[in-house]
């Protein structure tokens, strides 16, 4: 996002993002010197801040390196050889109280799809689920066209689960 601004429409934009975006690597040092106060005409030291860029890495390279699995985000996992459905995505824009516009995004898919072949009444019983322990709402979502938020719908436990494997 902080590269254009603004996040993908839609997976085929987020695809092209990342096979041709790049993103420039920088060093940053702090730095002093002399400098002449004309105004009490005397020496003074100042301070500063030297950004200096040391090169260009593509997206690509370097969240996939010679994985094509970015190809197929939009795909849910398959099961038994066949993908079940899709994420849908979305983008927005919202003003905060500050008058400040900032881009937003929702990547989600419904707990039906996911849930498919499963019997009804436990689906339902899911999708009807807002515990912080559980799964909130209809969908698994990432993201949120509401607020400024990068966060899904499901509980932090879930994410302490994935970190320790």
């Amino acid at each position: 996002m902080r590269l254009n601004g603004k996040y993908a429409d839609n997976f085929d934009e987020l695809t092209k993002f990342i096979e041709t975006a790049q993103f420039t690597i920088t060093s940053q040092r702090d730095t002093s010197w002399n400098a002449f106060d004309e105004t009490f005409k005397i020496t003074v030291m100042r301070q500063g801040v030297v950004i200096d860029t040391l090169g260009h890495v593509s997206v690509k390279d370097s969240l996939f390196k010679n994985d094509n699995r970015y190809l197929h985000l939009r795909d849910l996992p398959p099961i038994k050889g066949k993908i079940p459905g899709q994420f849908i995505m979305k983008t927005g824009e919202i003003t905060d109280k500050n008058n400040v516009k900032s881009s937003v995004f929702e990547a989600y898919v419904p707990k039906r799809v996911v849930l498919q072949g499963l019997d009804e009444d436990l689906v339902e019983k899911e999708i009807a689920k807002t515990s912080v322990e559980d799964v909130r709402g209809p969908n698994i979502k990432v993201g949120s066209l509401e607020e400024l938020t990068v966060n899904g719908n499901w509980p932090t436990s879930y994410d302490a689960k994935i970190a320790k494997q």
